[in-house]
């Protein structure tokens, strides 16, 4: 994985931002004008000194929603809970996985030809972040 870190100095870049929504059932008139802007940074970061992006590498969570080259928008200020999507590291390798608290502890793959991942009591586990965003290209 290759992690960056968000910047201390934020640009801003202002997006134009519709103010109508687009329709996912029946096509709606277009509007023709713009509500305002909007800036990713303030929608996707609501820690900046506590997040990361990451880029994944495989296809263990796929049914997740999350694709090899996608970028992960990581907040290490939130604390882990059962369910949670997190960047995790076992005895120094990295994975993102669906975190298990009960009944047992466990990192859980979201693809069925992946097994969950079962902590062994000599293997020391660290949760690095949970995954607040998933940025991939639609195409």
């Amino acid at each position: 994985m290759k992690f960056y870190r968000a910047a201390e100095e934020i640009v801003r870049l202002p997006l134009p931002f519709y103010i109508d929504r687009v329709a996912a059932g029946f096509p709606s008139p277009a509007q023709d004008y713009v509500e305002n802007a909007i800036d990713l940074n303030e929608i996707c970061v609501r820690h900046p000194a506590s997040t990361y992006f990451v880029r994944v590498s495989g296809d263990s969570m796929i049914e997740g929603n999350i694709q090899e080259g996608d970028v992960l928008i990581v907040d290490c200020s939130l604390k882990p809970q059962h369910g949670n999507i997190v960047i995790a590291s076992l005895d120094g390798a990295f994975t993102v996985k669906r975190l298990q608290l009960t009944p047992r502890i466990q990192l859980l793959p979201m693809n069925p030809t992946y097994s969950p991942i079962q902590l062994n009591p000599e293997e020391l586990m660290e949760i690095f972040g949970v995954v607040t965003y998933i940025i991939h290209a639609a195409l």
